[in-house]
Parts: C-alpha cells; sequence; structure tokens
C-alpha cells in the first residue's frame, strides 16, 4: 500500500542520501591531498598516481548504470544498503594497504560500494520530491553537500595526512558509513520501478572494456610510446567495444544504456556537460595537489587551506544554483559555469613555479563558483521530462558521465604533464600550460552547449522522449513500504 511520505520524513531522507554523497565525494578531495604522501610512502610513480585516482572513478563510471538499474529492479533502499557496507569495507581496506597494488585494489572495493550510493540516492530523491519546484531546491541542497565535502575534505585530509599519516583518511568514512546504514533501514522507503528492467551483461562488459581500455591507453600511452603495439591496440578494443556497445543495446528492449534518452537534446547537453565539466575538475584537483606539495614546498594541510576558496565558492554557489534552476531554468547557471571556467583556466596557462599565492588563490575561488553552478542544471536536466519510473536509469547516466569525465580528466591531464616534465620535478609547472588550456576549451563547451540544449527546439525534443516511454508503461508514483 502506497504511503505518503511527511515533509519531516522527505527531508530526512534527503539528509541520509547526502551521507553517501558526503562519503563519495570527499573521498576524492581528501585522496588527492594525499596523493605526494603516497608516493613518497609507497614510491609511486606519476602514472601509479593516477591509477590510485582512476581505479577508483573507472570502476564507478563502470557500474553506475549497472547499479541503477538493479536498484530499479530490486530495490533502492536494499542496493542503497549494500552500498554502504562494500564502500566502508573497502575504506577499510585502503587503510592497511601494504602496498600500491593493493591501494589501487582497495580502492576498486571502495568503488564497487559507491556505485551503489550516488545514482540510487539521487533515484531515491526523485520519487520522494514528486513537485518539480521542491525537487530542484532538494537536488540544490545535495550539490551544495558537493561543497562540504570539498571544504571538509582538503583541510581534514591535509590535517590528518600531516599528524597521523596518509592512511587515516580512509578511517573516517567507517563511522559516517556505519551511521547511514542504521538511518537508512529506519527512515529511507523502499521503492521499486513499476517494471523491472532485465539485466544486460553483455552490455555491461562493453561498458567496463570501452572505458578501462582508453584509460589504460591514456595513462600508460607516455611510458610505452603512442605508437606501440600495446596502446595502439588498447585504442583499437575500445573503439570496437564502443560500436559494439551501441549496437547491442539498439537491439535491446531494456537495455543497460537506454540510448532513447539522447534524442533528448537537454539530456545529450547535460551528458557532455558533466563529461566537460568533470574533466576539468578532475585534471584541476590531480595537477594542483602535486604543484601545491611538491613544486610548492606546501604541506599537506597547507596545500588543503590553498584549496579551500575553490571548496567554500562551490559549497556557497551549488544551492544558489540549484533555485535558479527552480525558478529560471538551466542555461544562466550553465553559461556562468563556463565563463568561470574559463577564467580560472586562463590564469593558470601562465603557472609558474613562483606563481604569487594571492593569483592562485582567485584562480581556485573562480574555478569553485564555475564548479558550484554546474552541478544542480546538470542533475536536474537528466531526471526532468524522464518517467519516474526511468530515474535510476537517467541518475545513473548522469552521474556515468562525470566520473569518465573525472578519470579522462586524470588520464589525460597526468600523461600530458607527465610527458612534457618526466617526473614531478622542476619544470613540471610549465608542463601543464596545454592541459589548462584543455580546461578553457572544456568552459568553452559548457558555454556553447547552455546556449543550445535551452531552446524551445531543444525542450520539444526531451517531451518526444518522453512520449516514448509513456507509450511502454505508464510512470506511477513509487511504492513506499515502511521501514520495520
Amino acid at each position: 500500500m502506497q504511503q505518503e511520505l511527511t515533509p519531516r520524513r522527505r527531508w530526512g531522507v534527503l539528509a541520509i542520501c547526502c551521507c553517501s554523497l558526503l562519503l563519495v565525494s570527499m573521498d576524492n578531495t581528501i585522496v588527492n591531498v594525499a596523493l605526494p604522501s603516497i608516493r613518497r610512502d609507497l614510491d609511486a610513480s606519476l602514472s601509479g598516481l593516477q591509477w590510485t585516482i582512476d581505479a577508483y572513478t573507472l570502476v564507478l563510471a563502470s557500474l553506475l548504470m549497472l547499479s541503477g538499474s538493479t536498484a530499479d529492479r530490486v530495490g533502492r533502499r536494499r542496493v542503497f544498503q549494500t552500498g554502504l557496507v562494500t564502500f566502508t569495507l573497502g575504506s577499510l581496506l585502503c587503510s592497511v594497504a601494504p602496498g600500491l597494488g593493493w591501494l589501487v585494489a582497495a580502492r576498486v572495493v571502495q568503488a564497487i560500494g559507491g556505485s551503489m550510493l550516488n545514482p540510487v540516492a539521487m533515484s531515491i530523491i526523485t520519487n520522494v520530491f514528486p513537485d518539480a519546484r521542491e525537487r530542484a531546491r532538494a537536488i540544490g541542497i545535495w550539490g551544495a553537500v558537493v561543497g562540504l565535502s570539498m571544504a571538509l575534505g582538503p583541510v581534514v585530509g591535509g590535517a590528518l595526512t600531516e599528524t597521523i599519516g596518509w592512511r587515516s583518511i580512509f578511517w573516517i568514512n567507517v563511522p559516517v558509513g556505519l551511521a547511514a546504514v542504521v538511518l537508512a533501514a529506519r527512515f529511507v522507503p523502499e521503492s521499486k520501478a513499476a517494471r523491472a528492467r532485465r539485466p544486460d551483461p553483455l552490455g555491461q562488459v562493453l561498458v567496463a572494456t570501452t572505458l578501462a581500455t582508453v584509460t589504460y591507453a591514456i595513462i600508460e600511452g607516455p611510458r610505452h610510446g603512442w605508437g606501440s603495439p600495446l596502446i595502439v591496440g588498447l585504442f583499437a578494443v575500445s573503439a570496437f567495444a564502443l560500436a559494439g556497445l551501441i549496437a547491442w543495446e539498439l537491439r535491446r528492449t531494456e537495455p543497460l544504456l537506454e540510448l532513447r534518452f539522447f534524442r533528448s537534446v537537454p539530456f545529450t547537453g547535460a551528458t557532455v556537460t558533466a563529461v566537460t565539466a568533470f574533466a576539468a575538475f578532475g585534471a584541476f584537483l590531480f595537477l594542483n595537489s602535486l604543484y601545491l606539495q611538491d613544486i610548492r614546498g606546501f604541506s599537506p594541510l597547507q596545500a588543503g587551506l590553498c584549496t579551500l576558496p575553490m571548496a567554500v565558492a562551490t559549497f556557497v554557489m551549488a544551492p544558489i544554483s540549484g533555485r535558479i534552476v527552480g525558478s529560471r531554468g538551466v542555461r544562466l547557471p550553465l553559461v556562468t559555469a563556463g565563463v568561470c571556467t574559463m577564467a580560472a583556466a586562463a590564469v593558470l596557462v601562465t603557472l609558474t613555479s613562483s606563481t604569487p599565492l594571492p593569483v592562485l588563490l582567485g584562480a581556485y575561488l573562480v574555478f569553485g563558483v564555475g564548479f558550484g553552478m554546474v552541478n544542480s542544471p546538470i542533475t536536474n536536466t537528466a531526471v526532468s521530462g524522464m518517467p519516474r519510473a526511468q530515474a535510476g536509469v537517467a541518475a545513473a547516466v548522469a552521474s556515468t558521465s562525470r566520473q569518465v569525465g573525472s578519470s579522462l580528466g586524470v588520464a589525460i591531464s597526468g600523461s600530458i604533464a607527465g610527458a612534457a616534465a618526466g617526473v614531478i620535478g622542476p619544470g613540471f609547472a610549465e608542463a601543464t600550460h596545454p592541459v589548462w588550456w584543455l580546461v578553457l576549451g572544456c568552459g568553452a563547451v559548457i558555454v556553447v552547449l547552455a546556449l543550445v540544449a535551452t531552446t524551445a527546439r531543444a525542450q520539444a525534443s526531451t517531451q518526444r522522449v518522453a512520449s516514448f516511454f509513456a507509450e511502454d508503461a505508464p510512470a506511477p508514483a513509487p511504492v513506499a513500504v515502511p521501514a520495520r
């Protein structure tokens, strides 16, 4: 029997879901600050540091759509709780890893759990908040938690790394994860899609193959040579896997990757925007963490404090972006995000080993404003206009796009800077200049997509896509089961 949730219960569910976002988002910023310490302690190369980040984001990107569709099929609360337990276990394993290989493997375990958190939590929120304006405000709060995690991550991670050691950065996930498991069992209502989607194992394998091979080729290209048989072969495998994925998914009635979503211009724009924005973000965090500590000689805590302007700006702007999306639409926040990304990158293209600190902090602040504005429009566009029965899949595509972008940002930035500088040392700051030009280009893409994907013709394409699913089945409200 359907149960109507009270406003207090709905906002309580949002708070619990935000705990999962805090775990996953904070983990990224904390690990970036600790990279130089991990490199020294485990004698890791630049590519090894890239894998420390990308092993996590790659597995996330590979499994997010599977987790979203599985949650729609077997129960969102059940999958959400499983993800919390797995992520907490992975964090414990990371804290005791004896070598780089073990750390990367433990990051994979973390990512398996993380893949069951954010898209499933967003699906829960979408179903708990059926009103569009209320949902936009909830998504704005969701985006603000990203800023909060960024504000806490660098400072807390820097302090822990400097005083206790880098292993302690994984310990803080444990109490938060356990608390979220208990609260979810008590307060989050169970819900499923009206019709269960069948598993798509071949599609899942093709997604993982595409992402893993292209990322491996980009990261290892400088070491093996871009023209080596291994790297060329990996790029070829990635291209064939992608072509096979598209062909296979077009033939399925219930595909893992719902390609009909991409007939919506706003949805496609949101997907590409997510990839470009998070590629810029991934490159930014990865390179600046290394630059501030290994080139400028800052301690982990000092480096964390330097990135605080970016984190605070993201925290402040995210709810503002959510309110603007709810009242005026997504164009203004997206244009602002793109312009700010371009402005910050324009400063960093002149980066040297002695760039004045106020200039750096100003660039970080402007970048944070842009990043804070971009999240709510991406999420809102991805789920708005789609039947709520498809909420898990639509939210998973948006989340996957973010992780794909972050993976590519780390892989490409590390390969470009590493190939130019050889090692992290003199010349590293100048070696990052091509990366900042690419980040500037990402900002330009965001602006163009914001203008193209918000026209009346683009909005009409979303209505046509929604009608495709309406013909398949109605989109009733979720079935809420009281927690026992």
